[in-house]
């Protein structure tokens, strides 16, 4: 199997997986209607664990291009391989989209909500700030990237590590998940967010474009931040990045407190 089938099958099966256990929950006259946010988190805690055991073996199993970013900015991945990972990813969780969208074919005319209905393709933030929402989301992957870093400077059981990474994502999920939804990875939410706005959903409403950007932005700054910070501090390669990264983060840090003081 080529890298660019083994992205797209692994980030297709944390789509389906993922998408899936959203689809059960918030869709009306499914077996696990309401069943709630901590059976969401551990949903696409393993969702992301059957996905680096399906092709990590092939790929490494980044799906996520966040992950490719941030692991290419350290010289962990190659530079020349990224627009593939990225492609492949982002077709991967649109098909997977798609799936999903099929698996719960007689509930979406059964669902009167059209906000429950693209919860199950992207995320949406509880309370709609957009600099404290693109924060939440630059933590919640700064934090991601870092564990996999952490992750990987260990030695595990063979075939125990992505279940860590699958109990890693439950953690982000019901720590840091509440705030928007924890995309922590831009092909999750702007894959299926096409597919929303494509296919035939009976009821659906808008694909809120208007914070699409929120999603792809916040994991591609917190998750490169996160990398050259973990290459920073624990193997003292201070590089310019790093400086550069840092800038970015604390003026985004500014401006979201700014914004949340003035209300008050």
């Amino acid at each position: 199997m080529s890298e660019f089938i083994a992205e797209l099958i692994g980030t297709m099966i944390l789509i389906i997986f993922g998408g899936g256990v959203v689809g059960g929950v918030v869709l009306k006259k499914t077996k696990s209607e309401g069943a709630g946010w901590v059976v969401i988190t551990i949903g696409w805690g393993l969702a992301v664990t059957m996905g680096i055991y399906a092709v990590g073996s092939i790929s490494g199993a980044h799906i996520n291009p966040a992950v490719t970013l941030s692991f290419a900015m350290i010289g962990e991945f190659s530079w020349s391989k990224v627009p593939m990972y990225i492609s492949a990813q982002m077709l991967g969780a649109f098909i997977g989209a798609v799936i999903v969208f099929l698996q719960y074919l007689p509930h979406w005319r059964e669902t009167e909500d059209k906000g429950a209905k693209l919860a199950v393709f992207s995320t949406d933030p509880a309370i709609k700030s957009p600099f404290s929402n693109l924060l939440s989301e630059m933590i919640g992957t700064f934090v991601l990237i870092m564990g996999l870093l952490f992750i990987g400077a260990n030695d595990f059981t063979d075939g125990l590590n992505p279940a860590i990474v699958g109990l890693l994502i439950v953690a982000i999920g019901m720590s840091l998940g509440g705030t928007t939804g924890y995309a922590i990875n831009p092909a999750r939410d702007l894959g299926p967010r096409i597919a929303h706005a494509i296919l035939p959903i009976i009821g659906k409403g808008e694909s809120n474009w208007g914070y699409a950007i929120i999603p792809v932005l916040g994991p591609i700054i917190g998750g490169i931040y996160g990398a050259v910070f973990y290459d920073a501090i624990f193997t003292s390669n201070i590089s310019i990045a790093f400086w550069v990264m840092s800038a970015i983060v604390l003026l985004i840090i500014i401006m979201a407190t700014s914004k949340e003081l003035k209300k008050h």
